[in-house]
């Protein structure tokens, strides 16, 4: 028996990510929009605010491109680029991320399994549809579409409700501390951080389970202890120091 009755995951960098070509995007996207390239993909991504704003994708894409286009004094419009950006992409291009598919199936086997993801239906579907996702689970609940998206209560409180389960008993994974765990703690779902590198830290957040891949679920929903060694209602266990980063 699983120590859970429910788990849910987010989408995007959790369960899978882009499957792009990403410098033939980037040419691409300059082509579209008449301008001549400049930079690389490698200088865009730190020049961004964080995580995609799911109501502003264009602005937030406009403003790592206004910062390039200062670095390599290009005077362009990179609303324009941005927007040439999101026309060119292919949301339909993912593919699922390591140890994804074993962990959905060990979901599978402890009760319902929900996804819930902060963009809108008309941005996801596409890669619900290529990953298969609908006869995989149980519920979606697309967080762009609501009035409040993560880290706000209201779209965990949908999920659990699809999913008839109580939050208490419900597992959430996702990468993100500010949108995935600090989601899950104010609706009162347990979470599971996925970290992008084992030095990567929780600073001030508190995850109930940090894992560093997907293969990890399985083990964490096992009876008993889990596989970052905590006993259902313990403390989380990790090495590093709440306040390192």
């Amino acid at each position: 028996m699983s120590r859970f009755a429910a788990v849910a995951f987010d989408l995007d960098d959790t369960l899978c990510r882009h499957d792009h070509d990403v410098d033939a995007l980037y040419r691409r996207a300059f082509e579209e929009a008449g301008v001549e390239p400049f930079g690389e993909p490698e200088e865009l991504w730190p020049l961004l605010d964080g995580p995609p704003d799911p109501d502003d994708r264009v602005g937030y894409l406009g403003a790592g491109f206004a910062r390039l286009a200062a670095q390599h004094g290009r005077d362009v419009d990179p609303v324009a680029l941005a927007a040439a950006f999101e026309a060119v992409a292919d949301e339909s291009r993912v593919a699922y991320l390591p140890g994804a598919t074993e962990a959905l199936a060990a979901a599978a086997a402890a009760g319902p399994v929900g996804v819930l993801t902060n963009g809108p239906e008309d941005r996801q579907r596409a890669k619900i549809e290529a990953l298969g996702l609908d006869d995989l689970v149980d519920a979606i609940v697309y967080a762009g579409d609501l009035p409040r998206r993560k880290p706000h209560a209201e779209p965990f409180e949908r999920l659990t409700a699809a999913l008839s389960v109580d939050a208490e008993e419900t597992l959430y994974v996702g990468n993100s501390l500010s949108y995935d765990v600090a989601g899950a703690h104010n609706a009162g779902l347990r979470s599971a951080w996925l970290r992008a590198s084992p030095d990567d830290a929780p600073g001030a957040y508190g995850p109930d389970h940090v894992v560093d891949s997907l293969a990890e679920i399985a083990d964490l929903l096992a009876e008993g202890r889990g596989a970052d060694g905590r006993e259902p209602g313990g403390e989380a266990a990790t090495t590093e120091p709440e306040e390192s980063r």
